[in-house]
C-alpha cells in the first residue's frame, strides 16, 4: 500500500476517533448530566454521566489538583508525544501504527477534556449483575483497542514491530 494511502487511513482513524468521542461526550452531557442513568439489554449496558477527575477507575481523583495536572495532563501529553515519535522513528509497521493512532487519538481527546473541563467525561458501563466495568467513554475504548492492536502486531511480528 502506498505511503499516502497509509497516511490517509491513519489520519481518518485519528479524526474519526476524536470526532466520535467529542460528539458522544457532548450528547452524554446534554442527555445524561443531572438525569437518572439509562439501562439497556437487561441492564447489560448502562449510560450514566460521570466527571472523572482521576485516571482509569478514578485513580488519583483525590490527589491535589497540581498533582493531577502534572501527572494526568503534562505527563500524559509527554507520554503520547513520546509514543508517536517512537513509532515514527522506528518505522513501525502499519498495524502497529494504526494501534498507536487509536491510542494517541483517544488519549488526546481525554487530555482535551482535562484541559477544558478539569476532568474527563465518562458515560458508559457494561456488565452482568454485579460484575461490571468502571464508567468509561469512546476515547477509553480507542485507547484499549489501540493498545491491543500494538500488542497483537508485536506478537505477529515476533516482537519486532518495526520495518
Amino acid at each position: 500500500m502506498p505511503k499516502l494511502a497509509t497516511r490517509l487511513i491513519l489520519l481518518t482513524a485519528i479524526v474519526a476517533t476524536i470526532s466520535c468521542d467529542r460528539f458522544t461526550k457532548h450528547v452524554a452531557t446534554r442527555a445524561l448530566a443531572g438525569a437518572p442513568g439509562l439501562s439497556f439489554v437487561a441492564d447489560t449496558i448502562r449510560l450514566e454521566y460521570a466527571e472523572n477527575t482521576g485516571a482509569f477507575l478514578s485513580l488519583g481523583a483525590d490527589w491535589p489538583a497540581w498533582m493531577r495536572t502534572s501527572i494526568f495532563g503534562i505527563g500524559n501529553a509527554l507520554l503520547l508525544c513520546g509514543l508517536v515519535a517512537t513509532a515514527i522513528r522506528l518505522r513501525w509497521r502499519r498495524p502497529a501504527l494504526l494501534g498507536v493512532s487509536l491510542f494517541a487519538a483517544g488519549g488526546a481527546s481525554n487530555l482535551l477534556d482535562r484541559v477544558i473541563y478539569g476532568n474527563v467525561i465518562d458515560f458508559m458501563n457494561v456488565g452482568i449483575g454485579s460484575v461490571r466495568t468502571g464508567i468509561f467513554n469512546v476515547a477509553d475504548m480507542a485507547i484499549m483497542l489501540g493498545a491491543a492492536i500494538v500488542l497483537w502486531a508485536s506478537y505477529r511480528a515476533d516482537g519486532d514491530i518495526g520495518q
